[in-house]
């Protein structure tokens, strides 16, 4: 498959901050995290998804050193 494919592929596929929250969860539990832990995550997530834009988002991820 091509680059160009795969990106359009990729771009059409349905997104929600229900399927973010799931992804951050999953790598939590994982990862060995206890349950008080995702919990405080998942809160805060809700938090950032309604005061933060996709564009902050975007920058903070590019400018952290993850």
């Amino acid at each position: 498959m091509e680059k160009d494919t795969i990106s359009t592929e990729m771009l059409s596929e349905q997104w929600s901050n229900n399927a973010c929250r799931s992804y951050v969860i999953w790598a939590m539990e994982n990862c060995g995290f206890g349950t008080d832990n995702i919990q405080r995550v998942v809160s805060e997530l809700r938090y950032v998804f309604d005061f933060k834009s996709i564009d902050e988002a975007d920058e903070h991820y590019r400018n952290s050193p993850y």
